[in-house]
């Protein structure tokens, strides 16, 4: 296992994180016991990098229970901000809300501090410099080592490290957005940004949110499929280029789950990626992939079917501004657009 730098931190992770949505229960694997065998396989092949969520359902619990006695050794990175119940105030990122569910975590995670504190969507009810001030506490407190964000706009990166400059306070040290063979939009600002600012980058969805197991192929009906658990597996854009994909993953001699995790973590910019395994087989199949290189002849060949910087299609769970979720926040009042 080659370990990585989270970004200016001196944290050193592995380029694998574990993502543990999959663990809980209303929304994963049911069996506890199985969960923390999965989590413990992945442990002791080296990722040292756990990542979870207080919206993960109970997944902050089994993983707080898979790190007795091994707690000290785990980068463990969680987040808040999404919804909790439906207490509009156990959301978002206030200072109000961040000293609840930073307790919460705690208390679910059975530890002392979390290593990695992040907001998991942006919120623009919320100045920025408020939930920077908030979270620099939790860091001077010792609650929290490092602070982070997902999915948040590169204007808003460059914003925070002006806010926490001029008012000192604590910087953002990592960023998570997503980033898979179908999704490399964060390659013309994002990536470039957090490179410059010597920010660490923590990707999700480096499998396409399942199109790049090959499990789903065009024209075929599966299991996935017809339980419509997700609209972009039916995205016909998204679904030619899989199938493009395939043939060059088997010319590399590689199963397609290798080809897209080796993708990922080959960016400069990208410190880790997140696998989300469900079961020990699906964990199996991806450390298996850990140590795939990809030539640029691959890399080449994958330019050419998804050119840099461009996404395929529409990420289910992909973040969108106010400004394009409602009209009146693009268009001038009727009586202000003048003649037509």
């Amino acid at each position: 296992m080659q370990y990585r730098t989270l970004g200016r931190t001196g944290i050193k992770v592995s380029p694998y994180a574990l993502g543990t949505l999959m663990f809980a229960t209303s929304i994963g694997n049911p069996d506890h016991e199985d969960s923390i065998r999965v989590i413990h396989k992945a442990l002791d092949a080296g990722i040292n990098f756990v990542d979870t969520a207080d919206a993960y359902g109970d997944s902050e619990e089994i993983v707080g229970k898979a790190l007795k006695g091994r707690r000290d050794s785990v980068v463990l990175a969680t987040k808040f901000g999404r919804p909790i119940g439906d207490d509009l105030n156990r959301q978002g990122a206030s200072r109000r809300w961040i000293t609840t569910a930073v307790e919460n975590s705690l208390r679910c995670l059975q530890t002392d501090y979390i290593d990695l504190y992040q907001l998991h969507r942006p919120d623009p009810a919320t100045d920025l410099g408020e939930t920077l001030s908030a979270l620099s506490d939790l860091i001077r407190g010792g609650k929290v080592r490092a602070i982070g964000t997902s999915a948040l706009p590169v204007s808003d990166l460059v914003e925070s490290h002006w806010i926490a400059e001029r008012r000192g306070l604590e910087r953002l040290h990592t960023e998570q957005p997503p980033y898979s063979l179908l999704n490399r939009g964060i390659e013309r600002e994002v990536l470039p940004v957090v490179l410059r600012h010597g920010m660490g980058t923590l990707v999700w969805g480096p499998l396409g949110q399942g199109l790049l197991t090959g499990r789903v192929r065009k024209g075929e009906h599966n299991d996935l499929r017809r339980a419509g658990l997700a609209k972009h597996l039916t995205d016909e854009r998204r679904l030619d280029v899989v199938e493009q994909l395939i043939p060059v993953a088997e010319a590399a001699g590689l199963p397609l789950t290798h080809l897209a995790m080796a993708f990922a973590i080959a960016h400069p910019g990208v410190t880790s990626a997140i696998i989300g395994p469900r079961t020990m087989a699906h964990l199996d199949d991806l450390l298996t992939g850990l140590d795939v290189v990809l030539t640029d002849e691959v890399l080449d060949r994958i330019d050419e079917i998804v050119p840099p910087g461009t996404d395929v299609g529409t990420l289910d769970q992909a973040y969108l501004p106010p400004s394009l979720q409602h009209a009146g926040l693009r268009r001038r009042p009727l009586g202000e657009r003048g003649a037509v």
